[in-house]
Formats: C-alpha cells, structure tokens, sequence
C-alpha cells in the first residue's frame, strides 16, 4: 500500500476539507487526492486561524485508514450463532428489504417504539452524524437521549455564564497564562497546544496544567497540577479562597458581573488549600502556587476540557473550575476568561437534517449510556414501554465503548433482537450485528462541519470515490425511508440540497460561498465572547450559585442525583470513593494514537499503543507484589479485566488510569475495559462516568 502512494507522489490536486472525528478541534485538512480512488498526504490548512497548519499524527496518516484492507466493502449476513462473526454477502437491495421487514415486524408487534436508531459521533458532519433522526421522527421510532459524552462539562460551564459560549479560542495565544484544566491536550486536542505554547513563545505566558496523572500535556506544562479523579471541585475552591484571602478578587468585577460574591468568600473561608490537598492528594504548596500565578496573572484563559464529563460530580467540578476566572474578573482581558465549548455560537436550523417538523413529545427517549440496562429489558430503563426489538447503529461501537460492557453484550445475545450495524470496518458490535452494511468514510460524501473548540463552519466535499459497494448514512436512511413509507422532503433530497437548505436558513449563506471561502469563521465580538454587557442569565450576572434544574440544556431530562447538587461551588462526594474491598480508583483515559475506537485499526496506531496496560505507581505496586508488564487483573462489582501492569510514578496512590479504547479481543478473555464502568446516570442531565471507578487490582494467577 505505501509503495502505491510513492508511485503516486504528484497529486492531481490539493483539496480542502475538515477532518470529522470527535474532537473538539474538527481541523480544517488540505488533501493531496492522486487520483479519484485515492489520496496521499494529509495535512492542517496553514490559513485556518485556529488549525495554523498543525494536526494530530492520526490524521495525518489518514491514508493508512481510508485504504485499509480491512474496510467493509459490500452489505453482510449472518449466518453463524449471534456474535460469532460468520457472515455472507448480500445484495444492497435485499439487505434493506430485510431491515424494512424487521422494523415493520418490530412496529407490528410492539409499537413503533421497539425500534431504536441509534448513533453518535463517529462522524461530526451534520448531515451523516444526525440524519438518522428524520427516519427516526417521522417514524415515531424511539428516541435517543445522547448522554455519553458532553452532558455534565455542558451543564457545568453554563450553569455559570448561562450559554455555551466564550473567548475566541485564539486568544490563547495572546494570553499570560493559559490553564489546561482536564484535558490531555496533546493526545486528544493538539491545537490547544499550539496556541499555548505560541503563547509561552512570544510573550512568556506560563502554562498549568490540570490532570489525574502525568500524560503529555502535564509533562509540557510550566505548572503540572496532579490530582485524584473527581477531586477538581476541591482544587477550585481553594484556588479561589486563596484569592479572596490575598486580595487578588477583583472586587469590582464580583460586584458588577457575580450573584453572590459575599456568600461565596464566606463559603469559602473553611474551604483552603490544607482542606484541599487532603481530598484531592495534591500538596498545599502546589495548590498556593496555582492560586498564586492566577491571582497575579489578570490576562489568564482557562481551557476546560471534556474529562469533567467523565465523573459522577463533574457538573459540579466544570461550574467550579469556571468560577475563579470570574472571582479575578479575567474575563476582562483579551486572553483571559474561561471556555469550554462555543456550541451556541452557530444558531443551526437543523429542522430538515434531523426532521425536526416531525417531532412527536409524546415519544420516549432512551438514554444512550443505559443501552446495556435498556437491551436487557429493565423497566426504569425503557421508561415503562415496550422492549427495544430492532436496532439501526450508524457512527458508534457501543459493545465496546458503552458502559457496563457486560450487561451491553448480554443484550446484544438476544435472539429476538435485530441489529444492523453500517460502519467501515467489522467492529465488535458490527460482529454482534445480524446484518452489516459497509459505510463511506468523510473524504467520500458530502458534508459540513462546526467546530466546538473553535469558531469555524467548514466546508467536506466528496473527494474521492469509495471502496467497492460503501454507501453513506445519508444513502441507507434514504433508502429505509423509501422502503417504509417515511415521509420528509429531506429523503428527496441530496446531502449537498440539504446542506445548503440549512447554510441559507441558518443565516451563513450558500454552500457554494462555504466552498469557495472553505470556511466561514463566526466568532462573535469581544464584547459578546467576554460577556462585558453581562452574562447570559436575566439579570446579566455569572451565577456562583446555580439553578441547577433550570440550567438551560438540549434535553429536558433531568437524571441522576440532582437534588444533592452543591448550592455553591464545593467538592460533591457523589463520587465511586475506594472502599474496604476496592482500595482504588480507575480513570479510562484517552490514548494518544485511538480516537475512543477509531484508529485502533491502523497498524501504526496498535504498533505505537502496543498493548492494553493500567498504570500503577510503584509503591502500590510493591505492596501487592506486582511487576512492571506483569499481568494483574482488575475487579469490580461489575466484573473483571485482565491486562498487563505499567509502574508509573506520575500518578497518584490508590489512582490508576487505563489508556483506552482497545478492541475486546485485545484483552485475552474477550472484556474490554468497559466491562468495569457503570451506567448509572449522572446528574443532572445524565452521562457516563468512565473516569470515576472503584476497583481492586491484584497479580493475575
């Protein structure tokens, strides 16, 4: 294969489209297509303000993947027992014949509810990634309550600005100090780190960074933060109890901009650094120094990542982190103020992708994390209604990155339980599929994309044609649709009519300027980013304290515990804390070269990730006699993982982090890490806490 891309070195054209994976960064790619099979290298568009030319290894080697020869090439049965992976060809005609006359049987017997689409963000173009929702409204098929991700971080930030918007994420780079707060930015958003370190290069900003061990971005930092998972509330609080016992609060700030200074700094006063570095394992002066440089740094940007939707308090934790630029009025500053995400900034109209006309309220909606408790037919879980019979899965690979992974496989065995699976390549829950359909990947469809790190619009034309017999998600939805009698212009019309439909209708003009310009940069103001006019709540004040069950949010559900939401910010023991029978605390981490399970099927990726292995610090290690590579075995309530120890002195004691997410069969019985993190529902709109496990470890016999 690489010979056949030395042959081809002269691109026949250099093309320009935006990479789709679930990263906050959605880089804008420039692609040498060779021919119109195939591409060469990929690299970051160098005129996008926010790529500036650099992006991951991943993709960079994309050619690696698109040209895999393992890629689902033609439509597939089954014809051996559930999950054995014995599969036959068949024609595309006779392959949506049959998904058509299962989800009829489905509707038939139990209601047009046991049907359940079900998708993520294995691809972020809006058309491919949602428009699974037309079929889904216009065939009152279940709902999909998408929770495995963003919900807690979501919440979290707006509960104090009061929208999902902030800084323009350039502005790091003219920042004093940029403080990267949960998130391995190296590993999972490479551009953080290009504008940070510019930053520290041009006007000797100080970078911090926050995480529960020493990874990549920790090791770059002027300032490495380590804390126990879950604890990161408690860091805030100190931080900002330091700053008021200083007198580095801007006063002004908390009068003019905050609810409740007063009550806060009065909070606060039992809340120091020593209270702190009991629960979070971090030392005082570590968390003195932190609060020292924020306090003396007004131009400092808090970068706050998505590892705060990873833990049963992480809505807590995210309100927290955000509070203390607004305790030093940082918001003031180019280059200082807090962000996560700038989600509200693109005012969508996804009416047509997503078939929003068709919406029917009296619909349940299922929790995606719960799909384990929901195919083995708890009651709570299918909120009282019929079991889920038939299943449609585009962009995922929820038998290995859905949690609770043996209850998920459990109901993935169900003999009544059709499932057809369209992805790229045969994946663990493609292998628990009745049927598989091959799927494009980006570079071979139409799309368009946004940017939730940045403030970009881009534009993902087809480039090259795809593999054998691979159709896009738009096709296979079209295809159903026809097949079962849904109704919505959007299955009249091509991807390329509904996105420019939506470009027009969203106020961001047609997709023939998009593709002419590549992409349409929608940074608001200053005044607007910083919120000088006020924040995003009636009365234009940063709420301390939160209405936690009025935070605005895209679902009106409210899940787990949100009754014990801390009032002010606060350390929220909701936490899985160890115990008396498991003496640690288990943190799934991303791993550089996978992108949760894309990419770990590229031989570079496996080559440069090796093998599955949980870190441990040594003198955990000693005390239960295991050896660095040695095979231990991890255990919970939930079940069971064998895998090879890493002695590590970057993190904390009773603390190990597994780099995930390994295929299943990596892991010599078959359980992927998964199998030990829960599905219980996280407050207050739900989530999946894959970095908040209490485990016990032992050497494996």
């Amino acid at each position: 294969m690489n010979e056949m891309f030395r042959a081809k070195s002269v691109p026949l054209r250099v093309a320009a489209t935006a990479c789709p994976h679930d990263c906050p960064s959605t880089c804008a790619l420039e692609v040498d297509v060779l021919d119109e099979r195939t591409i060469g290298r990929v690299r970051g568009a160098r005129d996008n303000g926010y790529t500036a030319g650099v992006i991951c290894a991943k993709v960079a080697r994309y050619a690696e993947r698109i040209h895999h020869p393992d890629r689902l090439t033609q439509p597939l049965i089954r014809t051996g027992p559930k999950g054995s992976g014995t599969f036959a060809p068949i024609s595309w005609d006779d392959a949506l014949d049959l998904v058509a006359e299962k989800f009829r049987e489905a509707e038939a017997r139990y209601g047009s509810e046991a049907v359940w689409p079900y998708q993520y963000a294995g691809t972020m173009g809006l058309v491919m990634r949602d428009g699974i929702h037309r079929l889904r409204h216009a065939k009152k098929y279940s709902g999909f309550h998408s929770t495995i991700c963003v919900n807690p971080a979501w919440t979290g930030f707006i509960a104090g600005t009061g929208l999902l918007a902030g800084p323009d994420p350039r502005e790091m780079a003219k920042s004093d100090c940029v403080v990267i707060w949960g998130t391995n930015a190296v590993s999972t958003q490479v551009n953080v780190m290009t504008h940070a370190t510019r930053a520290r290069k041009e006007r000797g900003a100080k970078i911090v960074a926050i995480d529960v061990y020493m990874n990549g971005t920790m090791e770059q930092a002027d300032l490495a933060v380590l804390v126990r998972p879950g604890t990161d509330g408690a860091l805030a609080c100190a931080v900002m109890h330091c700053l008021f016992r200083d007198g580095k609060a801007d006063r002004d700030f908390l009068t003019q901009f905050t609810d409740a200074p007063h009550e806060l700094e009065q909070h606060l006063r039992s809340r120091g650094p020593e209270w702190a570095s009991k629960i979070t394992g971090c030392p005082v002066e570590t968390i003195e120094e932190f609060a020292a440089l924020v306090g003396n740094t007004p131009r400092t940007y808090f970068r706050l990542g998505y590892g705060f939707s990873r833990s049963r308090n992480g809505a807590a934790n995210m309100h927290a982190a955000s509070c203390i630029a607004a305790v030093t009025g940082a918001w003031r500053h180019e280059g200082g103020g807090a962000f996560h995400n700038n989600g509200a900034i693109y005012h969508w109209d996804r009416t047509l992708i997503e078939g929003l006309d068709a919406v029917d309220s009296s619909v349940r909606s299922l929790d995606q994390s719960r799909i384990g408790a929901i195919l083995c037919g708890d009651a709570d879980a299918l909120m009282g209604g019929p079991p889920v019979t038939a299943m449609l899965i585009q962009n995922t690979n929820p038998v290995s990155v859905a949690p609770d992974q043996t209850r998920v496989k459990q109901g993935f065995a169900r003999e009544d339980l059709f499932v057809c699976v369209h992805e790229q390549f045969m994946t663990e829950t493609a292998k628990a599929a009745d049927l598989v359909l091959p799927a494009t990947m980006f570079m071979e469809h139409d799309d368009v994309y946004q940017g939730g790190g940045h403030q970009y619009i881009i534009a993902g034309p087809k480039l090259i044609e795809p593999p054998g017999e691979c159709r896009s998600n738009h096709d296979v939805i079209v295809g159903l649709a026809r097949r079962l009698g849904a109704e919505h212009r959007g299955f009249d019309m091509t991807p390329r009519e509904i996105i420019d439909w939506t470009l027009q209708k969203s106020g961001w003009g047609t997709l023939e300027n998009l593709e002419r310009e590549r992409w349409i940069d929608c940074q608001p103001d200053f005044e607007t980013a910083h919120y000088t006019k006020g924040f995003a709540w009636p009365d234009g004040k940063f709420r301390f304290k939160p209405d936690w069950l009025t935070v605005p949010f895209r679902s009106p559900w409210h899940s787990g515990p949100v009754e014990g939401l801390p009032e002010l910010p606060d350390h929220w023991t909701v936490i899985e804390e160890a115990d008396d029978q498991h003496h640690f605390r288990l943190a799934t981490s991303p791993a550089r070269n996978f992108l949760n399970t894309t990419f770990n099927e590229t031989p570079t990726s496996l080559g440069r990730e090796q093998r599955p292995m949980v870190m441990i610090h040594p003198d955990d290690a000693a005390a239960l006699s295991i050896i660095d590579g040695g095979k231990v075995v991890l255990g919970n309530q939930r079940g069971e993982v064998r895998i090879h120890a890493k002695v590590f002195e970057g993190v904390r004691r009773g603390v190990l982090i597994a780099e995930s997410i390994w295929p299943n069969d990596a892991y010599e019985d078959g359980r992927g890490i998964n199998t030990l993190t829960g599905a219980d529902p996280i407050a207050p709109y739900g989530g999946a806490a894959f970095h908040d496990n209490r485990v016990w470890i032992k050497p494996a016999a």
